[in-house]
């Protein structure tokens, strides 16, 4: 069948697949490809997009782009790296901007239009100033011949611009992801300009997805990595249904990193529901032992990944599995592809622990089948609430493959010479903003610290690896601290710190800090990911999950994480990271407020750990940070 297509060229954005969902969600098909794709791509074509991406349009080394795309008389639609593509294309300069925006940021309109005027046929239906999602440090310096701006943010000239004697369209901003609320208006109304009808809907996804699965298995059977998460628990379900129960095994590795009792919790899960086509294989010795002594993240993520391969291997030896008739499936989205560099133009953020090297050599020989690897987590969980699971499989919050492991910050006990210069730097940094957005009693007690501990950020599509800031309020006795009411004095706060400084990506705010102990007491101490940090880690992720459930706040959130910081009096206590978030695709996401009482149960709950020396909240969106720490 032949369809109208809208497409999608990826120059590398960690977003650029979620503009083709954003499409398909509305009901037009859509199709990603290589911005150096032949013209004979587009047939059949309706509109194209040009992504976003972690390169600067000056770089010595760029995506390659087939520039004749532009002469194509299909509209096109340019957002942030393509909206440079798009001007420089007509003549137009592009530069370091004087201000990088990473986040939220009020998108107001050219003088004369209020967004219900053709002026513009992208904002028809969209009124007044708006909220739009930015994440740049470039920006357009001179517009291109025949452009001109629709609007501007306070800090960007030329964040929205037309020429439509060539139906060209660019945008600074990123209108894919949910924080640009009239994201979709627009995508529906390029759709609309671009002549597009609906052709798209979750039964054709559905069944595309089935026989897919019936085509790359063959004949053959199918394992599967069976985590518990939800990624693996729907590509169970359709791997089930595409090839019955009698062709497909479920493996739950017990790894040594699950929540306290999550693996007998997934067991009895799955055999409610009806999958009895699954074994557990208690392997927690072994990947103590892979990442024994490893302190660099994408080391330890990658050990996990392949001694995944290791026990998998084990595992058919003890079955006596045939390994011609077997193939490997895993519960991949794409989120973890870009995440991991796993496209031409992408940045590696992170190594995610189903993109390992020897996961890909088993890729490319055509070994492994990832039923929903093109899917984000809505789009799974939607197909997984149409294959008749329940909400207690379906709205788990995610856990990946290395689980707690992920949340535990190690550190071998040496001094390191960049590490001392850039924390130096980073306390300048941060001495130096500006933080006048809190009530007067508020700003009376306030006083910033920076953490001695790098973390996983990604700004402008690119990998960052950066201290937190740390924020401290009036303390209110007993080792336990003021936390500020109003969530939007917190999260600009936490905005205006990571995008002035170079050398912060992350804004904590203290919760609690024992009686005990003095700030100068708490040094970085050596610390590995072993049993014993795992099982405090345990303690406290318990008490928080415990408190989410009990209060219907698990429901609201998309996902909470603990993370444990060799950061403590002495080397067996530790503090510890909350960070609740609210994410709709993975891709972005903002911190979780939680209610005042149920913040203090969980504080109060934690602060009686003998081994607790500190408690921070993360008060960070993605981007800057990611969701984890690591």
């Amino acid at each position: 069948m032949v369809r109208s297509k809208i497409v999608v060229l990826d120059f590398g954005s960690q977003y650029a697949h979620l503009i083709a969902k954003r499409f398909r969600m509305l009901g037009y098909y859509s199709e990603i490809a290589l911005p150096s794709t032949d013209l004979s791509a587009f047939e059949n074509c309706k509109g194209i997009v040009f992504s976003g991406g972690p390169s600067s349009v000056y770089d010595e080394k760029v995506p390659e782009f087939n520039s004749e795309i532009l002469n194509l008389d299909i509209p096109i639609l340019g957002l942030c790296y393509g909206h440079y593509i798009v001007q420089l294309g007509y003549n137009g300069k592009v530069g370091k901007a004087d201000v990088g925006e990473f986040g939220f940021a009020q998108l107001n309109f050219a003088d004369g239009m209020n967004g219900t005027s053709a002026k513009c046929p992208l904002f028809k239906g969209v009124e007044g100033s708006q909220q739009v999602w930015m994440s740049h440090q470039d920006g357009v310096l001179k517009l291109g011949e025949g452009f001109e701006v629709v609007g501007s943010t306070k800090d960007c000239p030329f964040a929205a611009t037309q020429n439509l004697s060539k139906k060209r369209f660019s945008l600074q901003f990123h209108c894919e992801v949910k924080d640009t609320p009239c994201g979709n208006q627009i995508f529906q109304n390029f759709a609309d300009y671009c002549g597009m009808e609906k052709n798209w809907d979750q039964d054709t996804v559905l069944n595309i997805i089935l026989e897919n699965i019936k085509k790359e298995a063959g004949d053959k059977n199918v394992l599967l990595f069976l985590s518990g998460g939800v990624d693996s628990t729907i590509a169970f379900a359709l791997l089930n249904k595409a090839l019955g129960q009698d062709r497909v095994l479920g493996l739950h590795i017990d790894n040594g990193f699950m929540r306290k009792n999550e693996s007998a919790q997934v067991a009895e899960a799955y055999h409610k529901f009806g999958f009895n086509n699954f074994i557990v294989e208690d392997a927690s010795e072994s990947f103590l032992k892979a990442i024994s002594g490893l302190t660099d993240p994408q080391k330890k993520r990658m050990a996990v990944g392949e001694n995944f391969i290791t026990v998998r291997n084990e595992v058919v030896a003890k079955q006596h599995l045939d390994d011609n008739k077997w193939l490997l499936a895993q519960g991949t989205l794409y989120p973890d592809i870009i995440e991991s560099g796993g496209t031409k133009n992408s940045n590696t953020i992170k190594t995610h622990h189903n993109r390992v090297s020897g996961i890909q050599e088993l890729i490319a020989k055509g070994l492994i089948i990832e039923p929903i690897r093109d899917l984000y987590k809505d789009e799974v969980r939607s197909i997984g609430k149409k294959l008749g699971l329940s909400d207690q499989l379906v709205m788990r919050h995610p856990f990946p493959g290395p689980g707690l492991s992920i949340n535990v910050l190690c550190n071998d006990g040496k001094a390191n010479p960049k590490d001392e210069e850039e924390l130096i730097l980073a306390h300048k940094e941060l001495d130096a903003i500006k933080l006048d957005m809190f009530c007067e009693k508020c700003s009376a007690h306030l006083t910033r610290d920076v953490l001695p501990v790098r973390s996983v950020g990604v700004q402008g599509d690119f990998r960052t690896y950066r201290f937190p800031a740390l924020l401290t309020f009036a303390d209110e006795g007993n080792g336990f601290y003021h936390f500020p009411g109003k969530r939007e004095k917190i999260e600009e706060c936490s905005s205006t710190i990571t995008n002035a400084a170079k050398f912060i990506n992350r804004t904590c705010i203290k919760l609690y800090q024992n009686p005990k102990i003095k700030n100068e007491d708490l040094k970085l101490q050596k610390g590995y990911c072993d049993k014993a940090r795992l099982d405090q880690l345990r303690e406290v992720d318990n008490i928080v999950l415990t408190e989410l459930h009990k209060s219907g706040w698990y429901d609201k959130i998309f996902q909470h994480l603990t993370i444990d910081l060799p950061y403590a009096s002495c080397k067996d206590h530790a503090s510890f990271v909350l960070r609740p978030v609210i994410s709709e695709d993975v891709m972005t996401a903002r911190f979780a407020m939680l209610p005042k009482e149920v913040m203090e149960n969980i504080v109060h709950q934690i602060a009686e750990l003998p081994f607790v020396d500190a408690l921070y909240f993360d008060a960070t969106n993605k981007p800057p940070a990611t969701f984890g720490w690591e």
